[in-house]
């Protein structure tokens, strides 16, 4: 993979940089005095959304609203769970954006009611907008699989929101005695970070290797295959040899029903049951976005690729996760970028001037060790109303790299969270 797609696309998180990726002009250029704008979410979409709506105007009334005090990111939570790192560490607060003028609301955004431009939130009341950013991420399609429902959680965990459940499936990992197998089971595609599994996996191995060498994972995935397979299974054949079973659609890798109490699953042919059972379920729009009428049949949201509007409300904008922004993965990178174009975008039109033509980032490390990472990286344009890839951008690691390649990675890894927690919430 060349420079570029290792390193610049890092320094595209900053202020200046997000300027060239959107295609649009210095920051301090639009203007758009008064104008209201609601940001739901206060992940890697919304905060970002928030904070460079201020860059681009420090004029407008930006809000944002997230129930919780602290935001714990999805990326890296699997080195919490892998013992590798505090919970703290990817632990991040609101103090920056208020900083800057962003009006923080810690309640629960419960719908866009489009018509009336108003934000209904779950504690009462309303906040009216101009312009409303949605970036709720991801809900659960609770009985896609029977016996998968939201009472399970506390004993089969998903740990696919980062917090709670994080702890719980670290906490049960640690209880796990030595010998024992723990059972993931990924989601069916579209769903939030595909390479996620895969480096989950990896570093509860990395744990088990470690600390109870005797135990074994099984994989059961409902797919053919995943997000950088032949690189993460070069890893595991180097690192775990022997300890991981990966099984898929073709090898009985589909599950039927689980038994949560017993930390059972039933497949087609047989049924498994694990010391430690991580059953991440199908995935669709934050709810939010159900209850707004944002999402399609799909259960996600259809936008406008160039300014992220959705095509069913007018003045309603959806980034991140929930949106339909393919061929862009649903990731923490690609929310972020996909943020900073449509905060550009929103200012724009707030002054009624035409918004401008947006590139795309996106890079993605995973960690198949401490000390052994890899990614992949791409550069995207807009052309015909859509967003597409641009050819001969990006790249994937190579298989059969050295051993300090990969321990640059990991360096890439680290250095990468780090730089785009600070751009966001720092």
């Amino acid at each position: 993979m060349s420079k570029l797609t290792r390193r610049t696309f890092t320094r595209l998180l900053g202020a200046g940089g997000a300027a060239a990726a959107a295609g649009l002009a210095a920051p301090g250029l639009v203007r758009a005095a008064g104008a209201r704008v609601v940001v739901i979410g206060g992940g890697f979409g919304g905060a970002t959304a928030a904070k460079y709506l201020k860059r681009f105007d420090k004029s407008l009334d930006v809000t944002l609203v997230e129930p919780n005090t602290h935001f714990v990111t999805c990326p890296f939570s699997n080195t919490v769970i892998g013992g590798l790192n505090p919970i703290t560490f990817i632990t991040q607060n609101y103090d920056a954006l208020k900083a800057m003028g962003v009006k923080v609301v810690h309640d629960l955004a419960v719908q866009v009611d489009a018509a009336k431009k108003q934000v209904k939130l779950a504690q009462g009341g309303s906040l009216g907008f101009d312009r409303c950013i949605v970036s709720p991420g991801i809900d659960f399609k609770w009985g896609a699989v029977e016996g998968v429902t939201p009472e399970i959680v506390n004993h089969v965990p998903h740990a696919w929101k980062a917090g709670p459940q994080t702890l719980l499936l670290k906490n049960q990992l640690e209880a796990m005695a030595d010998g024992g197998t723990f059972v993931i089971s990924p989601p069916p595609n579209p769903f939030r970070c595909p390479p996620g599994p895969g480096e989950r996996i990896s570093l509860v191995a990395n744990y088990l290797k470690t600390f109870k060498p005797k135990s074994k994972i099984l994989v059961l995935d409902p797919k053919k295959k995943f997000s950088k397979q032949g690189l993460f299974k070069e890893g595991w054949a180097k690192l775990y040899p022997g300890m991981i079973e990966y099984r898929n659609i073709d090898n009985d890798g589909v599950v039927r029903k689980l038994i949560a109490e017993k930390k059972t699953l039933i497949t087609d042919f047989g049924e498994v049951t694990g010391d430690v059972v991580n059953f991440i379920p199908a995935q669709k729009a934050g709810a939010v976005a159900a209850n707004s009428g944002l999402a399609d049949k799909t259960g996600w949201c259809p936008v406008d690729h160039r300014t992220f509007e959705s095509k069913i409300h007018k003045n309603v904008h959806v980034i991140g996760d929930a949106s339909m922004a393919s061929p862009m993965p649903k990731s923490g990178f690609a929310a972020s970028t996909q943020a900073k174009v449509c905060a550009a975008a929103v200012a724009a039109l707030l002054k009624g001037e035409a918004p401008g033509t947006p590139k795309f980032v996106n890079t993605c490390y995973s960690l198949v060790g401490p000390n052994y990472g890899i990614s992949v990286a791409m550069v995207y344009g807009y052309d015909g109303g859509k967003i597409i890839k641009v050819k001969g951008s990006g790249g994937l690691s190579p298989s059969g790299a050295e051993d300090f390649f990969h321990e640059q990675e990991a360096l890439y890894a680290d250095g990468w969270y780090r730089s785009i927690s600070k751009d966001i919430w720092g």
